[in-house]
């Protein structure tokens, strides 16, 4: 009886540590994406430019590992601007197929490129003329040779001492999907803020499109004192809401001034005790740094880093105070 063979993959054995048994996987999967890399032509830019010209959306199918890698670059396709989906193909047979249009295109992944489910589907594609690219690991599968671009994800060997553990494959497949998704970016033009439109909820999203209006405290919560304010008081307003600050007023509603805890702190090494029956006005800092409240929350952000401050007034048109941003309130937003 003729012995089979264990592939050994950088000679993996158990008599390795932990650590070396984690460089080896490492270092086959980096070497396999440097093949992958060395072996991109011309088919990876019609590929490219398939997606780029479709009317439709991109359907991403595979099963097993494939699958799971195909539904994360869906998923990235999607959030970089090409409409995208997931498609299993054992229930596209079964009814799905309805969810493919002629104006799609199918991104099908396979290592072997004689996967049953995806193969099946061949027919239905060229009957209805809906374009096919092909990830496999065979370019001369059944497969790779039906599809209008095939694209080779082969490598040299899997990451594990048996040399059947989808591993290294699924990287290069992965890595392939971003590539695409990457390319197709930078071929519409796409920049931060477009990304930001299919990231409402991400940080992202929110870097462009909360303001400053949306997270200032204003009405009741905003801390305001006059400019003739006893500093006994004027800190009970600072300390009830709860801010380290108070925007000083003059006469006519006015900013003229921001009383901060900084502002308390020199006072008290100055004066002592007799701070607190000093007025606002002796004890604030004058011109304060302000912003509009329809300017993102992200610029506020920006000066306050700028100028080493935890607060911006916002006033209106004729210098009275809307509102104050804190830089707490930006942070709990995730806007970084």
């Amino acid at each position: 009886m003729k012995k089979t063979k264990t592939r050994k993959c950088k000679q993996i054995s158990s008599r390795d540590s932990i650590i070396d048994v984690a460089k080896k996987v490492l270092e086959t999967e980096a070497e396999a994406l440097h093949a992958l890399a060395a072996r991109l032509n011309s088919d990876f830019e019609k590929a490219v430019d398939i997606i780029h010209e479709i009317k439709g959306r991109v359907v991403v199918s595979g099963m097993g590992k494939s699958g799971l890698v195909g539904k994360k670059i869906a998923a990235t396709l999607a959030s970089t601007g090409t409409p995208a989906f997931f498609l299993h193909p054992a229930e596209a047979s079964h009814g799905d197929l309805g969810m493919i249009t002629e104006r799609d295109v199918i991104i099908a992944i396979s290592k072997s490129g004689e996967t049953e489910e995806l193969v099946g589907l061949i027919p239905f594609l060229k009957r209805f003329r809906v374009k096919l690219i092909s990830m496999t690991g065979n370019v001369n599968s059944t497969l790779a040779k039906a599809s209008d671009v095939a694209l080779d994800i082969s490598v040299k060997e899997e990451a594990c001492p048996m040399g059947i553990v989808p591993t290294a494959s699924t990287t290069a497949t992965m890595a392939m999907g971003d590539a695409i998704a990457v390319s197709l970016l930078i071929k519409k033009g796409l920049n931060e803020k477009d990304f930001a439109l299919f990231h409402p909820g991400g940080s992202i999203g929110k870097k462009f499109f909360i303001k400053v209006e949306d997270l200032m405290h204003s009405g009741d919560h905003l801390p305001l004192i006059s400019l003739d304010t006893p500093m006994s008081r004027a800190v009970i307003e600072m300390s009830s809401k709860r801010l380290g600050h108070a925007v000083v007023v003059d006469a006519k509603g006015k900013i003229t001034g921001v009383l901060t805890d900084g502002d308390v702190r020199r006072g008290l090494e100055r004066w002592g005790g007799k701070l607190f029956d000093l007025p606002a006005q002796q004890v604030m800092t004058k011109k304060p740094k302000s912003i509009s409240g329809d300017e993102l929350a992200a610029k506020a952000l920006s000066i306050m880093e700028s100028f080493s401050i935890t607060a911006l007034v916002v006033p209106d048109e004729n210098g009275k105070p809307l509102g104050m941003i804190h830089l707490h309130d930006i942070l709990r937003q995730g806007i970084v």
